[in-house]
């Protein structure tokens, strides 16, 4: 193995992937991928073909479960609890503590704008194939997770008892958008400082966000789906009424 290709593929036991071997060859691809690199077909399409078949098989298998009809739609008279599928239950979270411009159009648009930033951001080719990045990387995203939850789920309860909105109701800027977009801003702050103490890298850094992300995201679908029954008010799970579970 040539030196260029030790530095690029360098060897390391805590990695998930390993090179096989480089052959020479007369690709119309050779010399056109970065660092003289070549697709990973037939191999990776070869994995999502089995991916795709699996997923159709069990989509079917699923499909043949019991899943009655309910009644036809009264545009008169409206569910309650009317809930969104439960991939968007996090948004209708959201809407019950924020103005529905910031909750539904604006906090969605930057979040997407940010995750297509990352690999612009994080341009490091070490730890790649590494989970985590490293051991702080894991220990930064267990210490995210709690933080992360600890937070959203005090804050929902806070909300539902406390009823901001109807503490702080004039002018409707402030409760729809400043406290919402400050309190989002100081915990996000926060978080960064208590990772600050691990001397962390740009990498472990965005490890510890996105994990705060995705726990946010599957707090706030399980707080809508299980946790929200008539008039959208905190509820245990088995006081729900019938159909305020929306799957």
């Amino acid at each position: 193995m040539s030196e260029q290709t030790q530095r690029v593929f360098p060897k390391g036991p805590e990695k998930t992937y390993g090179l096989m071997e480089l052959v020479k060859g007369t690709s119309p691809m050779v010399d056109k991928g970065p660092e003289d690199t070549v697709d990973s077909w037939p191999h990776l399409l070869t994995m999502e073909v089995l991916a795709i078949l699996g997923t159709t098989v069990l989509l079917l298998f699923w499909s043949l479960l019991n899943a009655p009809l309910r009644e036809f739609a009264n545009p008169d008279v409206t569910e309650n609890p009317a809930k969104a599928a439960w991939y968007f239950m996090n948004l209708q979270e959201m809407l019950l503590h924020m103005d529905p411009a910031l909750a539904g159009i604006i906090i969605p648009g930057l979040m997407i704008i940010v995750l297509m930033v990352i690999p612009y951001f994080d341009i490091s080719k070490e730890d790649v194939g590494i989970w985590f990045a490293s051991k702080k990387g894991r220990a930064i995203a267990i210490w995210s997770a709690i933080y992360t939850s600890i937070w959203l789920i005090g804050l929902i309860l806070f909300d539902e008892y406390i009823r901001v909105r109807s503490l702080v109701s004039e002018p409707a800027v402030l409760p729809g958008w400043i406290i919402p977009i400050a309190v989002m801003a100081g915990l996000s702050a926060l978080l960064y400082v208590l990772i600050r103490r691990w001397r962390p890298t740009r990498r472990e850094v965005l490890i510890g966000f996105f994990t705060a992300f995705v726990v946010t995201y599957f707090l706030l679908i399980i707080s809508g789906l299980f946790f929200r029954g008539l008039g959208m008010h905190l509820t245990l799970p088995w006081d729900l009424p019938p159909g305020a579970l929306s799957f």
